[in-house]
């Protein structure tokens, strides 16, 4: 669901295309540091581009979902 005042915060291309290249690279078993120092991700968006990457609920819920299963997996095996 998008803010009724998003039309004054647009979206880049560049940032949609980092946040699915963090989102499958971290769903393929990759750290989210490791994911952070990709070129492909440094030569697209500075670092303040990349902090707002990072607060993107779709991010925010994917990494979190991926935390939480590894951890139960990781309960489990204990």
């Amino acid at each position: 669901m998008r803010s009724p005042l998003s039309f004054l915060f647009p979206r880049s291309t560049k940032e949609e295309l980092v946040a699915q290249h963090i989102v499958r690279e971290h769903h393929n078993g990759r750290s989210l540091d490791d994911i952070l120092k990709d070129s492909y991700v440094t030569n697209r968006l500075s670092p303040e581009q990349i902090d707002r990457v990072l607060e993107r609920p779709e991010v925010l819920h994917s990494i979190g979902d991926d935390i939480v299963a590894e951890r139960r997996t990781g309960q489990a095996g204990s």
